[in-house]
This record gives structure tokens, sequence and C-alpha cells, in this order.
């Protein structure tokens, strides 16, 4: 199970949580820096990732779409790059979860 980290969230994400996540990406290491949501969420798709963002454009774009891709939103304000870390490294067994079934598109972590 991989994450796809937005630009919201820091780029050592993927560093980070290697271990819990591996195969994960930032969307500057994909060359989506600055692209639009949609492009994200295509290339989310077509590439078996689970976006990860703090932006609740995608959970927007979960409800019109559907899965997949399938969203992690960090509905948290301001916090340091660890404390992410941490919120997801807390939620390894739901993220599976979520990976795994087939109904779900979307975690909340609040």
């Amino acid at each position: 199970m991989k994450l796809l980290f937005d630009e919201n969230l820091s780029p050592r994400l993927v560093a980070a949580l290697a271990s819990e996540f591996p195969g994960s990406a930032h969307v500057h290491e994909v060359g989506l820096g600055a692209e639009a949501d949609a492009q994200v969420w295509e290339f989310a798709r077509d590439n078996g990732f689970i976006i990860t963002s703090k932006d609740s454009d995608f959970a927007e774009l979960s409800v019109l779409r559907g899965a997949p891709p399938k969203l992690v939103w960090i509905r948290r304000g301001n916090c340091s790059t660890d404390q992410i870390a941490s919120l997801l490294r807390a939620d390894v067994a739901n993220i599976c979860g979520l990976a795994e079934e087939d109904s779900a598109r979307l975690y909340i972590i609040e």
C-alpha cells in the first residue's frame, strides 16, 4: 500500500514512513507539484496510490468520482511533519483497511 502525499504535506514524509508505506511518493517527486487536483487524482488512480492530503478538494473529488483512488484526509490544523508521521503510523491498520475494503473510498484522520 503506497501513499501519494499532496503538496500541502512535506516531502520528508516519504522517507519517514518508508517502512510503514513502502513505495510511497510525494507529488513533487512524480512531476505533479503545481498540477491541478484532477491530474493528481488521475495519476494516483492509474498508479495504485492512496492520496494523502489536508485538502478538502480531494474529499469532494472522492464524492464526485468515487474510488479509485482512495483518500486519507488529514483534518488537523497546523502541525509538524513529525506529528503527521505519528498520526499516519498510529493509523496504519485503518489505512490498510481502507486499501483492502472495496467499498471504502475515504479515511479521515482528525
